[in-house]
C-alpha cells in the first residue's frame, strides 16, 4: 500500500488530494482499507517520505522545493545527497550541511543553482543519524583520548569523553556516540584488540556492519535440546530415499552442505532430476531463539579468512548439513524434465536421504575431463556425472533461449596466510561442474515458485525488476562508445537483447568492461512478498528455496512448504499471520543481505590493497575499466583495480570528454577510453581505504593526430573540473568495486 500510494503521488499529473480523496482514487472502499490508508498515511509522514500541504493534501517531499535523503559524504568534506534511483544525488557543499554526517537521513532545500550536473542544496534537518556507533583507533592527542573512525567519510575525530573500558592508545575499538554536537564525544562499547594483532583487521570491518560474531546464552541453550542423529521419531511421515543413488557436489573446504542431488533416465527418455535440500525448518521452529537470532542475520557472511554463519555449527555443520554415509532430513523437489528443458511434472516431498557421496567441484570437473585415477576412485558413480552435464547442457540451452543474462564477470579469491596477511590474488575458476549445480538449483527455485504463485497463498520470492531507463540510457551511452548498441527502445528492454549485447562481446577485450558495466546498471535484486520477476534470469517466477543453512528466505521457504503442503494448513488464521509476516520478512532479509554483501566487498578491497602494499613499484599489464574527469581506473587480470590519477598524467594537458567518455590530450592528442590496454606501476596502496594507486607508463594505443596549433601547458596549471558523476562514479574517488563477489542471483 505504501508503493501505490508513493506511486500515485508521484504521477506528473497528480495535484494534491486529501484522505478521502485518495482512498477514492486508489480504490480503498471499505472499512479496514481506509484505516490501512491512514497508517500507511501517517507512517510515511513521520518518516518524512511524504508532507502534508495546505487543505491537508499529500504531496512528495520534492513538490515543494523540500527533499529527504541520505547524506553521502567525501573524504574532502563535502557530499551528495541520494534521493532514489530515478531522481539525481543532490550536491551540498561542506558549509551547508550543518553538521550532517555520513549516512544520514536529512531533509534539504532546493536552492536551484547547478553544480556540474547536479542541483546544489541545503540541509535544513537531520531526521535520523546514520551512524550511532563507530569503529576506529584510539589515538592519544594532548594528553586526551580520540578515536580516529575507520571510515574517512564520517570526517571527524570522536573524543572519549566517557568509559574507556581500558583501551589504549593502539588498540581498534567500537565507540558509541554519546554526543553529536562539536566536539563529537563517545565511549567505547568494545575493545577489539590491538591493530596489530592478526585478525583484528577483519573485525573492525565486521564491526562496522555490526554484525554478530558469536551467538548468545539463550540460542547455546535451545541447542542442548537439538540431537547430533537422525531420531527415528523425526523420520516419520517422510519418503525414504535412503536407497537411491544421491550425492552432493560442493567445494573442497565447505562444512555446510545444504544441497544434494538425484538422477534418472526414466522410460520415457525424459529426466527424473532430484533437488533434495536440508530440511533446516525441521530443527529450527518459528519464533525460537535460533529462528529470532537468524532473522537479525539474514545471512551467513563469507570473508576471507573465515565465515560468520547464520546458524551455530551445531546446526549448520551438524545435523543439517548433508553429510555423507549418515540418514539426513530434507525437503525435496523432485522433477521431470524433457528433453527441451520442460519441467513436465514435479513433487515437493518431505524426504529422508543418506548421502552415497560427498563430492568436491575439483573432482567431479577431472571425470568429466577424463582423467583416468579420479574416475578410477570413484568407478560406481562416475556415470552419474555425464549424465547430469548432459541435463545441464540442455537447461542451460532453454535459459540462453529465453535471454538470460549471464554476466560471466571474473571473481577473485584472496589468499591468506595463518596470520590472516594476504600471499596471493587469483581468479575464482568455474569448471563443468559448477555449471551443472548452478543450472539445478535454478530450476528447481523456479519450479518451487511457480508452485506457490498458482497456490495463491503468501509467500516469499526473489526478485529483479526491469532496470531503470535512465541507467539503461547511461549504460547504452557508454556501450555506444565501445562499439556495441542496445536494440529496440529502452522503454522496454527484453532480457535477450542485452544478453546478446553480453555475448557478442565474449572474446574480446572490452568483456569485462561490458559486463561489469551492465551489472552495476541493473537494479539490485531482493526479496519481496510479490511475484514480480527476475529481469536477469528471464524469469516470471523465482525464489530462494536451495540455501536455508546460509539464507533465511529459504528458510522461510521451507516453513511455508511444510506449512501449506506438507500439513496441509490453509485457514483463515495461517494465511493472515503469514501476510503480515512474510513482508516484512521480506525487507530484512533483503536489508541484511547488503550489509552482508558490502562487507564482504570491503574487506576484499582490504585485503587486495595489504596485498599491493608490498608491491608497490611494480608494473602490470591493466585494461582501462572506467574513464572519469579526474582520471581513470586500471583493472589488472586478477581483477585488482586502482586508480590513475589525472594528475599523474605527465606528458600532456588532459580534458575529460564527456560525450565520448574519454580523456584527451590537449597537445599531443592522445586519448584514453575504457578497454584500452595499458601498463602501469603501482605508487601507493591504503589497507584502511581499501584504495589503490596507479600510474600508466606505457600505453598501448595509437595516438589521434596532434592539433595544429598546441596550446602548451604545465599539467596542473588550470584549475580541474568538479568529478563527473555519472552512473558508475559519484565522488572524488568512487567505490569501483560495486559488483558482489558471491555472485549470488
Amino acid at each position: 500500500m505504501e508503493k501505490q500510494i508513493l506511486d500515485w503521488l508521484a504521477a506528473e499529473d497528480y495535484l494534491g488530494m486529501d484522505v478521502d480523496e485518495l482512498a477514492t482514487a486508489l480504490g480503498f472502499d471499505t472499512t479496514d482499507k481506509f484505516k490501512e490508508l491512514v497508517k500507511c498515511l501517517v507512517k510515511l509522514e513521520d518518516e518524512k517520505a511524504i508532507v502534508r500541504g495546505i487543505g491537508d493534501r499529500y504531496f512528495l517531499p520534492d513538490r515543494t522545493g523540500i527533499i529527504i535523503g541520505t547524506v553521502q559524504l567525501n573524504p574532502r568534506g563535502f557530499g551528495f545527497i541520494r534521493v532514489g534511483d530515478d531522481l539525481d544525488d543532490v550536491y551540498v557543499g561542506e558549509k551547508n550541511l550543518h553538521g550532517a554526517l555520513n549516512n544520514d537521513k536529512v531533509k534539504i532545500k532546493i536552492d536551484g543553482k547547478q553544480r556540474g550536473s547536479s542541483l546544489e542544496g541545503e540541509v535544513i534537518e537531520i531526521i535520523e543519524r546514520g551512524q550511532k556507533q563507530v569503529v576506529g583507533l584510539v589515538k592519544q592527542i594532548h594528553g586526551k583520548f580520540y578515536v580516529s573512525v575507520d571510515d574517512n567519510k564520517f570526517g571527524s575525530l570522536v573524543l572519549l569523553s566517557g568509559n574507556r573500558k581500558g583501551a589504549m592508545e593502539g588498540h581498534k575499538v567500537v565507540a558509541k556516540i554519546t554526543s553529536f554536537e562539536q566536539p563529537i564525544m563517545g565511549e567505547v562499547v568494545q575493545i577489539l584488540g590491538h591493530r596489530n594483532d592478526p585478525g583484528v583487521d577483519i573485525l573492525s570491518v565486521v564491526a562496522r556492519y555490526d554484525l554478530a560474531t558469536e551467538f548468545n546464552e539463550e540460542v547455546m541453550a535451545e541447542l542442548e535440546h537439538i540431537p547430533d542423529v537422525v531420531a527415528a521419531k523425526d523420520k516419520e511421515g517422510r519418503v525414504d530415499l535412503r536407497d537411491e543413488l544421491i550425492v552432493t557436489i560442493d567445494g573442497d573446504d565447505a562444512k555446510d552442505l545444504d544441497d544434494a542431488i538425484s538422477l534418472k533416465r526414466l522410460k520415457n527418455g525424459n529426466y527424473q532430476l532430484g533437488v533434495h535440500i536440508a530440511d533446516v525448518s525441521h530443527y529450527v521452529k518459528e519464533g525460537s531463539q535460533i529462528d529470532k537470532e537468524a532473522v537479525s542475520r539474514g545471512t551467513s557472511v563469507y570473508l576471507v579468512d573465515r565465515v560468520i554463519p547464520m546458524l551455530p555449527h551445531k546446526l549448520s555443520n551438524g545435523i543439517c548439513s548433508l553429510n555423507p554415509h549418515v540418514d539426513r532430513l530434507t525437503i525435496s523437489c523432485i522433477m521431470e524434465i524433457n528433453s527441451a528443458g520442460d519441467v513436465v511434472d514435479h513433487q515437493i516431498l518431505p524426504t529422508m536421504i543418506h548421502s552415497t557421496e560427498r563430492m568436491t567441484y575439483n573432482n567431479v570437473n577431472k571425470i568429466l575431463d577424463g582423467d583416468k585415477a579420479t574416475t578410477k576412485r570413484y568407478e560406481d558413480i562416475h556415470k552419474l556425472f555425464f549424465q547430469m552435464e548432459k541435463l545441464a547442457i540442455i537447461l542451460r540451452s532453454k535459459r540462453n533461449k529465453k535471454g538470460a543474462i549471464d554476466f560471466d564477470v571474473d571473481e577473485a579469491k584472496v589468499i591468506v596466510d595463518k596470520k590472516g596477511k594476504p600471499t596471493d590474488v587469483v581468479l575464482r575458476t568455474r569448471g563443468i561442474s559448477e555449471r551443472i549445480i548452478e543450472e539445478f538449483m535454478l530450476v528447481a527455485n523456479e519450479t518451487v515458485a511457480e508452485h506457490f504463485f498458482w497456490l495463491q497463498v503468501p509467500f516469499i520470492y526473489r526478485v529483479h525488476e526491469h532496470p531503470k531507463k535512465k541507467k539503461l540510457l547511461n549504460f547504452a551511452t557508454i556501450a555506444s562508445v565501445l562499439g556495441y548498441k542496445i536494440k529496440g527502445s529502452l522503454d522496454h528492454v527484453y532480457p535477450r537483447e542485452l544478453s546478446s549485447l553480453i555475448e557478442s562481446a565474449k572474446g574480446k577485450p572490452e568483456h569485462s568492461v561490458i559486463s561489469t558495466l551492465l551489472l552495476r546498471c541493473m537494479q539490485k535484486a531482493r526479496y519481496d512478498a510479490q511475484c514480480l520477476g527476475h529481469y536477469g534470469l528471464a524469469d516470471e517466477y523465482y525464489t530462494h528455496f536451495t540455501s536455508p543453512i546460509r539464507r533465511y528466505p529459504d528458510l522461510l521457504v521451507h516453513r511455508l512448504i511444510r506449512t501449506y503442503v506438507f500439513d496441509q494448513k490453509l485457514d483463515g488464521q495461517t494465511i493472515q499471520h503469514f501476510s503480515e509476516v512474510v513482508p516484512q520478512l521480506a525487507e530484512s532479509s533483503s536489508n541484511c543481505e547488503i550489509d552482508a554483501v558490502n562487507c564482504e566487498r570491503d574487506v576484499m578491497d582490504m585485503k587486495m590493497a595489504e596485498y599491493m602494499q608490498s608491491r608497490i613499484g611494480q608494473e602490470y599489464d591493466g585494461i582501462v575499466s572506467s574513464v572519469t574527469a579526474f582520471g581513470l581506473f586500471v583493472e589488472l587480470p586478477n581483477t585488482i583495480d586502482g586508480l590513475v590519477h589525472i594528475s599523474t598524467l605527465k606528458d600532456d594537458y588532459y580534458h575529460y570528454d564527456a560525450q565520448y567518455l574519454q580523456l584527451v590530450g590537449e597537445r599531443t592528442g592522445n586519448t584514453y577510453r575504457m578497454s584500452d590496454r595499458v601498463r602501469i606501476k603501482v605508487i601507493n596502496a591504503s589497507k584502511l581505504d581499501g584504495q589503490i594507486d596507479f600510474e600508466i607508463i606505457d600505453s598501448k594505443k595509437k595516438k589521434r593526430k596532434p592539433k595544429e596549433e598546441p596550446v602548451h601547458r604545465r599539467n596542473g596549471d588550470k584549475k580541474r573540473t568538479s568529478a563527473s558523476r555519472n552512473l558508475f562514479s559519484r565522488s572524488k574517488r568512487p567505490n569501483n568495486k560495486g559488483r558482489s563477489r558471491r555472485g549470488s542471483k
